[in-house]
């Protein structure tokens, strides 16, 4: 892997770099079916969801859900998401940002919260695997947050990267908790799962184009 002394980038999937908006609000929308839920927008979405998941699914029911209804929402949710994510494509500009910060001699990695062995595949499909020095996805149960995922994807890359010149890029308030959580900084990005307010509550930079993230990154690695 080498070592590399430049600034370091760990890149989100869902909502940052793979623009799946109405793949995640049908998967939502179905999985509150089925406790007879209201549909809801994606501006709801974007002002209510939050991390872990059942606290997003609290602020709907008035309660937490139980362990039975968490496993049946959930079921239903990643079979609607992995049946309809084929209409998604890469966020614009994406790929041509990976190739430059890749080009211009920096690294950049993958840590996303969805299932690793469905994130692999999505992402060598899109021909940008190689642009990255380590892809990760989540292993174990869904619905927890990205902070312990965080220190041990920055573990694997010991000697490769710092993390105080290391900058996480996310759409979510949770990817900025992971980065406080092994001392990196976050850029967050407003076209996924959080409203621009909820972003600016958090207290780390907000941007509306992956290209204004990339280029916050670079600044705030300098």
């Amino acid at each position: 892997m080498g070592t590399h002394a430049s600034a370091h980038i760990v890149w989100d999937w869902n909502g940052t770099l793979f623009h799946d908006n109405d793949a995640i609000i049908g998967a939502t929308n179905a999985a509150f079916a089925e406790l007879g839920l209201e549909p809801i927008t994606l501006e709801q979405y974007r002002t209510l969801y939050c991390v872990p998941v059942p606290k997003f699914y609290e602020r709907l029911l008035g309660r937490l859900p139980t362990d039975v209804e968490w496993e049946l929402m959930d079921g239903v949710f990643h079979r609607y998401y992995t049946e309809h994510r084929v209409r998604c494509g890469l966020t614009d500009g994406a790929a041509e940002l990976l190739a430059g910060w890749r080009s211009a001699g920096h690294s950049q990695s993958l840590l996303s919260m969805y299932g690793h062995e469905d994130l692999v595949p999505l992402v060598r499909g899109f021909g940008i695997e190689a642009h990255f020095i380590r892809v990760d996805g989540r292993t174990g149960p869904s619905g927890g947050s990205k902070a312990e995922h965080m220190v041990r994807h920055l573990e694997a890359l010991t000697g490769a990267v710092e993390p105080a010149r290391t900058v996480v890029i996310g759409d979510a308030a949770d990817d900025a908790v992971a980065a406080r959580h092994v001392g990196a900084r976050a850029v967050l990005y407003t076209g996924g799962s959080h409203s621009r307010a909820s972003l600016e509550s958090i207290g780390v930079p907000v941007v509306d184009t992956l290209a204004e993230a990339v280029a916050e990154a670079r600044r705030l690695a300098a």
